[in-house]
């Protein structure tokens, strides 16, 4: 076969959804194993509905994924004398035909059949009459009275649909723009497009679109048609199910390659393996593996999976991934060392960039606001001592380290004969202002010596005098 030439056609009516994002990952997949190309056409034909901002959204996401194009993006609003040359060349051929059938006529022509238990259709009234083009004409394809029209589905099998059972169905409107399937066919044959990987919602179209590239003398792409994304109810997946854009789940704070890896497991496998690194997915995808039955998208998969990609990339990669979401909460990063061992003490307990940010901004604050509920369980009068020893023992350090800070805390003890929780806990309050944080060394190794002493001497200041 010649060089793999896949697409994604998006129409730009709303938001880039799960199941068109996974659409155009399996084909970019591909493409990239193959060593192919991957364009991207944006199919805004439906003026009324398309938009700019739903351009934009669907540029957004698809960056936002890395998911890159080679050719593109191309624009159908702008390929109309492309599509009327190949209607004309229909027409010529014999293959179209002129129709002046009202769609009141057309209806009453399906009832007709219907009535007399046969399949709704447009019973071919103009088919040789031999009209020409005029005033509220439409253009129909002529296909053919026998035989079936045969989708060697690549996912699916073979599926054979019956020639007589499909209409002699409309390719140009009466107000001359192409229909969706001459646009796609002439599309995808202008554009060197040879593989077809799409929803299994569009299958109705497949032999339609067959029988376009026949009367063109064209060969047919390789088509696969991947079963839908459902949600929990086993429905399609739908804003009821929760969150259904790609831009929602960059706002929760997936990470793209955890995105990417959760997307391609709805409905491909490499054996048992869950986990999947970019570089692995483009090495190991292949169609072979797609599966022929729905998925069921599962939010606490995607979590549990987004967690372990937050784990297995380095802390640079991750406080940078983190600065745009401390941003939204009002923080800059100034030092990056220092957010990168505030990312270290925090992966192993973070599901999402969200969660990190949230649990994180302690590390960046200025000023801590306190629990007020922590304060009076946590820094009582017996913590005083310790407190301010610990404080007066970190300044001096010589050697700011774990092993260091481990010392000095067993001194303490050692001196006020506490077991470790009795002076962590407080501790714990002094630095973030809760009771909840990451471990106590590499918390204070990530706040750094200066900040840490300033924050517990200033926790002290809250305790109050011992009762006489």
């Amino acid at each position: 076969m010649d060089t793999v030439i896949t697409r994604f056609p998006p129409s730009p009516t709303g938001y880039l959804h799960i199941g068109g994002a996974r659409t155009a990952l399996f084909n970019w997949l591909w493409a990239r194993k193959t060593g192919g190309k991957f364009v991207l056409r944006i199919e805004d034909t439906d003026e009324v509905r398309s938009t700019k901002e739903s351009v934009d959204a669907i540029f957004e996401s698809l960056k936002w994924l890395e998911i890159d194009w080679d050719e593109g993006p191309f624009f159908q609003t702008q390929r109309y004398p492309i599509y009327r040359e190949y209607i004309q060349k229909l027409v010529d051929s014999g293959h179209a035909y002129y129709c002046s059938c009202t769609p009141e006529e057309v209806d009453a022509m399906r009832e007709e059949a219907k009535a007399n238990g046969k399949r709704p259709m447009y019973n071919g009234k103009c088919r040789e009459l031999n009209l020409e083009s005029g005033k509220n004409m439409v253009v129909r394809l002529r296909v053919p009275d026998n035989g079936a029209t045969v989708v060697e589905d690549v996912v699916k099998g073979p599926t054979s649909f019956q020639n007589s059972e499909i209409d002699d169905f409309i390719i140009q409107r009466s107000d001359g723009s192409p229909t969706y399937n001459l646009a796609v066919v002439v599309d995808d044959l202008t554009m060197g497009i040879n593989t077809i990987l799409r929803g299994d919602d569009h299958l109705v179209n497949t032999p339609k679109q067959i029988l376009l590239y026949k009367a063109l003398g064209a060969e047919p792409p390789i088509f696969g048609h991947v079963p839908m994304v459902l949600g929990h109810d086993k429905s399609r997946l739908s804003k009821r199910h929760g969150a259904t854009s790609v831009e929602e789940y960059r706002d929760l704070g997936i990470l793209p390659d955890a995105m990417l890896n959760y997307l391609v497991r709805l409905g491909w496998s490499h054996g048992d393996q869950e986990f999947f690194t970019r570089e692995e997915l483009i090495e190991k995808f292949d169609i072979e593996h797609i599966g022929r039955s729905a998925s069921m998208f599962d939010m606490d998969k995607l979590m549990a999976l987004n967690a372990k990609h937050i784990q297995a990339k380095s802390n640079e990669e991750i406080a940078e991934a983190l600065s745009p979401y401390l941003a939204a909460r009002g923080i800059e990063i100034k030092n990056p060392e220092a957010a990168q061992l505030a990312v270290e003490s925090l992966k192993p307990r973070s599901k999402t960039l969200v969660e990190m940010a949230e649990a994180s901004l302690f590390y960046f604050q200025e000023t801590l606001d306190f629990d007020e509920k922590a304060v009076k369980k946590f820094l009582k009068p017996q913590a005083l001592e310790p407190l301010t020893e610990s404080a007066d023992l970190i300044e001096a350090l010589a050697d700011f380290t774990e092993p260091a800070l481990e010392e000095i805390f067993k001194q303490v003890m050692e001196k006020h004969e506490l077991k470790f929780g009795k002076i962590a806990q407080p501790l714990r309050v002094a630095l973030t202002g809760k009771t909840v944080s990451p471990g106590i060394f590499e918390m204070i190794l990530a706040l750094g010596r200066e900040k840490t002493v300033s924050r517990i001497r200033e926790a002290v200041k809250l305790i109050p005098p011992a009762a006489e």
